[in-house]
């Protein structure tokens, strides 16, 4: 094994959960949890909390867990730590973005979302979009590969926004964000992504990708279940959310509706700490930075996560029963099935029944369900992840060709 590789083995014993001997191929809808991450929010929940101030320990402990947590999520998306707003879910702070950002559109206005995303880059920017009178451009995908429509048949002088997804948590198709944020840029508008699906797979650096609004949630790379959204801080200076009157202006923290969750951001620190040791950094004195770590473990975790999606995709081509959908040149290690003659319901639970779990749904990708005419019942979804085994995709290939 390559100094580079990961040590498979002891990933998999960081997660307690794996000792019940079930395939997991369910972490497109949350990862499991190490115990170095449950640890950090219970420690912090015991340890003792009070709102955030400079006096008294407890309140001191607070500042700085809200502080460590957007250093980490800004060093594992490439962000600037000031400009990491924390809130309950992504599609929360969606939705509240979505509201702001609306306040200064109009007729005429135009709003550009994708048919690949999970419902939560779409609904806040249609219905928002509506209720100003602004228009709603659609961008479709090709049914048959998976790839997204070219970004600049829907974009014009008036476009306001453009959401795209990093990864699609369907399907899994990785569009090219870089040339879509390109091209919006060139006619002035603002560029959301999506990269829920995308942080758990990929190395992400949000200055090479160019969007200017990144959102992602903490649960789906091994964390707590809450939250992020991260961009310059100049540009979250430009905008205006409903507050309460109290609370501050400042930025981030104008973004932030109530007392932050301490414990889960401690949870969240401890989680991009986890990704980072991934791959060891050795006996050196001086360690690389922590982005530096990111960066070589999700390469790791690429590579590990590309040799399984090989070997899975292979297996499936060879079961005459099994039908995918999607074959983009770039994608995360997600696939979407169906089986003949079988709902989506009866393979989920047959699988269950072998101790795998895989399920089916639309997964909130209802817009991309439908395009590929799978109505809003959507198909079984296969995820990997840093901690699936080659045994668990033998597994599951046996389990799909028990249905033959």
């Amino acid at each position: 094994m390559d100094d580079l590789d990961l040590d498979l083995e002891r990933v998999r014993r960081a997660f307690p959960a794996l000792a019940d001997g079930r395939a997991r191929f369910d972490s497109p809808g949350g990862s499991l949890t190490p115990t170095v991450v449950a640890d950090a929010v219970a420690d912090t929940l015991v340890a003792g909390l009070s709102n955030r101030g400079p006096v008294n320990p407890s309140e001191r402990r607070a500042d700085e867990v809200v502080t460590a947590a957007r250093a980490a999520v800004a060093d594992l998306v490439g962000g600037d730590p000031r400009g990491v707003v924390f809130g309950r879910s992504m599609t929360e702070l969606t939705w509240a973005l979505a509201r702001t950002l609306a306040a200064g559109w109009g007729p005429g206005d135009e709003v550009v979302v994708t048919r690949l995303d999970h419902d939560a880059d779409v609904r806040p920017w249609v219905t928002l979009a509506e209720r100003v009178g602004a228009t709603v451009r659609w961008l479709g995908f090709d049914r048959d590969t998976g790839e997204l429509d070219d970004v600049a048949g829907v974009l014009g002088e008036r476009t306001r926004l453009v959401a795209v997804t990093g990864a699609s948590n369907l399907i899994g198709t990785r569009p090219d964000v870089a040339a879509i944020a390109a091209a919006a840029h060139a006619v002035g508008a603002l560029v959301h992504l999506d990269a829920v699906h995308l942080v758990p797979h990929a190395a992400v650096d949000l200055t090479a990708l160019g969007v200017d609004l990144l959102a992602c949630s903490p649960y789906k790379f091994f964390g707590p279940h809450h939250g992020a959204l991260v961009a310059s801080p100049d540009l979250l200076e430009t905008l205006r959310p409903d507050k309460l009157l109290p609370s501050t202006d400042a930025v981030p923290e104008r973004f932030e509706l109530g007392t932050l969750p301490y414990e889960l951001l401690a949870g969240t620190t401890a989680a991009v700490d986890f990704v980072a040791a991934l791959v060891p950094s050795g006996a050196a004195s001086e360690p690389p930075a922590r982005r530096e770590r990111v960066l070589t473990s999700m390469a790791a975790v690429e590579r590990h996560e590309a040799a399984l999606l090989a070997r899975l995709l292979d297996g499936l081509g060879s079961l005459g029963h099994v039908r995918t959908h999607g074959r983009a040149a770039r994608r995360t290690p997600t696939v979407l099935l169906e089986v003949a003659g079988r709902s989506g319901h009866e393979v989920h639970e047959h699988l269950g029944s072998l101790g795998i779990h895989a399920p089916a749904s639309n997964f909130y990708a209802i817009e991309a369900s439908r395009w590929l005419g799978l109505g809003d019942a959507g198909a079984v979804r296969v995820g990997l992840a840093a901690y699936s085994s080659t045994d668990d995709v033998d597994r599951l290939l046996a389990g799909l060709d028990s249905l033959g």
